[in-house]
């Protein structure tokens, strides 16, 4: 049974940092690209960053410099490190694997941003 469960989320000041997890579970995560999507209370879903299976990286214009991804396939975890976080970065955060046509989702975490 494949699942992806996040964690890491919660409520932090402006300017703060929170490291978000993802642990994966039924998958050969390596060979996954993996994803941290996040939705804003009515707003569409929207890729925040990527990183392929081979390490590549990529990541949304509003969070360059001040978000970093990075995963470590011996634990079969993903991981978002948010640095100098904005009101602006409060969503819903969730992780996505994907291969092929294989697409699998967690059930996100509560990201908040506010004085």
């Amino acid at each position: 049974q494949e699942q992806l469960v996040e964690s890491g989320g919660g409520l932090v000041q402006p300017g703060g940092s929170l490291r978000l997890a993802c642990a994966a579970s039924g998958v050969t995560f390596s060979n996954y690209g993996m994803n941290w999507y996040r939705q804003a209370p009515g707003k569409e879903r929207e890729l925040v960053a990527g990183i392929s299976s081979g390490g590549r990286t990529n990541y949304a214009e509003s969070v360059k410099g001040r978000f970093t991804i990075s995963r470590d396939n011996a634990a079969n975890t993903l991981y978002l490190q948010m640095d100098r976080l904005i009101p602006e970065d409060t969503a819903v955060y969730y992780c996505n694997a994907r291969l092929l046509q294989y697409s699998y989702w967690g059930q996100g975490t509560q990201v908040t941003v506010s004085s």
